[in-house]
């Protein structure tokens, strides 16, 4: 289903077993503006955060999930 402007879409990790990194900010889908800072953010279960986003350019919203590794000393 198309998203219009100002409506809430959902954008999944294309790979969940890395770590994001400052290059792989969001996009937003309708005018390319790189995202800095989520709105919110939601702890999902025991691994997953997802967080909300907004377009400071179009209003475009839309969710992006991270699923957290743990961390392992050797």
């Amino acid at each position: 289903m198309p998203q219009t402007p100002g409506s809430l879409g959902t954008l999944g990790a294309t790979d969940l077993t890395r770590e994001p990194r400052e290059s792989e900010l969001p996009v937003c889908p309708i005018c390319a503006d790189t995202m800095i800072a989520a709105e919110a953010g939601a702890v999902i279960g025991e691994n997953t955060i997802r967080y909300l986003w907004t377009c400071d350019n179009c209003s475009y919203g839309f969710v992006s999930s991270h699923v957290r590794r743990p961390y392992i000393c050797h």
